[in-house]
């Protein structure tokens, strides 16, 4: 059985101490939230008239093996509140994904969770958080959500 090889993948983009930008990877688990917020407008003679919107909220959770440097680091972005964006992060041009582009800017950790210790495999830790910014990228088209970069 052939093993897959990804030419792309997920990673933690930040700007460390000195303004080196640098990478954490791997992530396991990756699953981010839009909630597009939209209300039906009614009045006194007809109802759903129009829409009222209401900001959107895109909030993210992301799950690390507990070993290595990964958790550590994601651990002192959360404890500094280091703003740091997800990327996709592709290698010899290849492109796996059905997206050309996920990606969530200005993101902040608001919460941590590490698994138990098992026997059977490397504990994990999650890191929970909000972006102000979400874009997404693909054959259909793209679009944003969140704050409109200045």
């Amino acid at each position: 059985m052939d093993l897959v090889n990804w030419k792309s993948r997920l990673a933690v983009k930040y700007k460390a101490e000195g303004g080196q930008e640098k990478l954490i990877s791997p992530i396991d688990s990756f699953q981010p939230s839009f909630a597009l917020n939209a209300e039906a407008l009614h009045s006194c003679e007809c109802t759903h008239i129009g829409v009222v919107y209401s900001p959107s909220q895109v909030t993210f959770s992301i799950s690390v093996k507990a070993m290595g440097t990964a958790a550590a680091e994601l651990m002192m972005l959360a404890i500094k509140g280091t703003p740091f964006d997800i990327v996709l992060v592709e290698n010899d041009g290849g492109f796996d994904w059905v997206f050309k582009e996920v990606a969530l800017s200005h993101c902040v950790i608001t919460s941590t969770s590490p698994s138990n210790a098992t026997i059977a495999g490397a504990p994990a830790a999650t890191f929970s958080g909000f972006s102000l910014i979400g874009a997404v990228s693909s054959r259909a088209g793209s679009a944003k959500v969140g704050m409109v970069e200045g």
